[in-house]
């Protein structure tokens, strides 16, 4: 948590400026709000799905691994809150850091291409807004994410270790 924090606090200062975005990223981390809704739309869609608390990175290499497959990602697909938008334009912090820091409390799931509509219908009725990010494909390397030039992002780390 000490890094989460670090990164926190270096977001909290950057928008010292913008109180509102600094109260919703600080108030996300600090009371979580799963998204329960959508569970009816991943049991009847998802063919994997798991929280991500670790970071976006480490979780889908988690799904991946335990799936025997890949992903590719397209990182500007990754839906962020205007704040983490604002710090990314900004230069404070870089995509590398927001999919690989933690304390996400969303839902990754992989949805056959055929059920995607089905399933982000069932979300939009549970009021869950769903992005698709990338492309699970076949393979056992870690996934790959994208930049809007189709140039691999280097993650130095992929999520937030506990120890």
């Amino acid at each position: 948590m000490a890094r989460v924090r670090l990164i926190l606090r270096a977001a909290a200062a950057a928008l010292a400026g913008d109180v509102a975005a600094r109260e919703m990223l600080v108030g996300r981390y600090r009371v979580p709000q799963p998204r329960n809704a959508l569970a009816k739309a991943v049991r009847d869609h998802a063919s994997a799905a798991m929280d991500v608390s670790d970071g976006l990175a480490g979780d889908l290499a988690k799904l991946c691994a335990a799936s025997g497959v890949s992903a590719v990602i397209d990182a500007p697909s990754i839906p962020l809150s205007a704040a983490a938008a604002t710090l990314l334009a900004r230069g404070t912090v870089g995509i590398a850091t927001l999919v690989s820091g933690g304390d996400d409390y969303e839902v990754l799931c992989a949805i056959p291409e055929g059920s995607f509509e089905a399933f982000a219908h069932e979300a939009k009725l549970a009021r869950v807004a769903v992005t698709s990010i990338g492309t699970v494909i076949a393979g056992s390397s870690l996934p790959r994410f994208l930049d809007g030039e189709g140039r691999e992002i280097p993650l130095p780390r992929r999520s937030y270790s506990h120890f």
